[in-house]
């Protein structure tokens, strides 16, 4: 299974998409990156590490690994957290970056107060390119799921067959990179309790 963690700050990022992408769509991600890491500031993932690596991580699944190229969705995966984890608004990001890239950042946001698993199952509704936004997201979080520990490990193992599995099914590249992330991590569904 392809891991994509080349990426960890924008200097090893620019290069491969300077040769992937159109100089347009290269300074828009640029300019929604700066904003993502002033919205992200000092945060962390779980394992300690800067927040941002996790949005390039998942820029890379989405230009590197699943060929996207089409730059509002390009500029989402880059700020498909900042609603949900920063006071950024939705007013804010379409100001800046356009009503859909907003729109999209929303659907893949889990509002206030709403469970995960109904935010989750709501995406069966949501535009095509919301749900590519979704898979890549998804994608860089359990490509190195084994760091976390067991419990975290089997829930979010659980939600994503249960609920981005079937997304993946449209969109070739991502349903053979989850069926090869399934296959390797099957033994999870029977683990007790």
């Amino acid at each position: 299974m392809e891991i994509f963690t080349s990426w960890p700050s924008w200097r090893e990022a620019e290069g491969p998409l300077i040769q992937a992408l159109p100089a347009p769509t290269v300074d828009a991600v640029r300019e929604a990156f700066a904003f993502a890491r002033r919205c992200h500031g000092v945060q962390q993932r779980p394992t300690g590490r800067p927040y941002v690596e996790h949005l390039l991580e998942a820029l890379e699944v989405a230009v590197a690994g699943a060929g996207l190229r089409e730059q509002e969705v390009l500029v989402a995966v880059v700020l498909h957290d900042v609603l949900e984890d920063t006071p950024c608004t939705e007013r804010e990001l379409a100001r800046r970056f356009g009503a859909r890239v907003a729109e999209l950042v929303r659907w893949v946001s889990r509002p206030r107060g709403t469970a995960k698993a109904d935010h989750l199952a709501a995406l069966v509704k949501a535009p095509a390119q919301a749900v590519l936004v979704k898979l890549a997201d998804r994608a860089s979080n359990v490509q190195e799921l084994q760091r976390m520990p067991w419990r975290f490990q089997r829930r979010y193992y659980l939600e994503t067959v249960a609920y981005v599995l079937p997304l993946a099914g449209a969109h070739p590249w991502f349903a053979e990179w989850y069926g090869e992330w399934r296959r390797l991590w099957r033994r999870v569904e029977r683990w007790p309790g």
